[in-house]
């Protein structure tokens, strides 16, 4: 990746966004839309449980985790898809940055998630 001079362009900030569903069959929808929006390079799904109070009720349910691989600068588009997506009245939403990343792999996420 160039910049304008010729010059290496920075590479974009590679970010994870997680999010969670209650099954599977969510949890491949929406990972297949944001890949095929390219809103994000990948997109893992692992199973989990999940033990947390909702409207003053206990739960102890399995969901499905979404690990959205995208770049920061797409984050808002990221968020925004995940919530025309998602089912849930409050779901889960959030991002951690990678703080070492080997130079490639972020390159193939940022192509990505250019959203191009």
């Amino acid at each position: 990746m160039f910049d304008s001079t010729g010059a290496p362009a920075p590479t974009p900030l590679p970010i994870a966004v997680v999010t969670t569903v209650a099954t599977r069959a969510e949890a491949r929808a929406m990972a297949t839309a944001l890949v095929s929006r390219r809103l994000a390079a990948c997109v893992q799904i692992s199973e989990i449980e999940s033990v947390y109070s909702w409207q003053d009720t206990l739960h102890d349910e399995a969901e499905f985790r979404l690990v959205v691989k995208t770049i920061a600068a797409s984050y808002a588009a990221v968020e925004a898809a995940i919530r025309e997506l998602h089912p849930y009245e409050l779901p889960a939403i959030y991002a951690v940055a990678f703080a070492n990343v080997d130079g490639a792999y972020a390159d193939w996420i940022a192509d990505g998630s250019s959203g191009r």
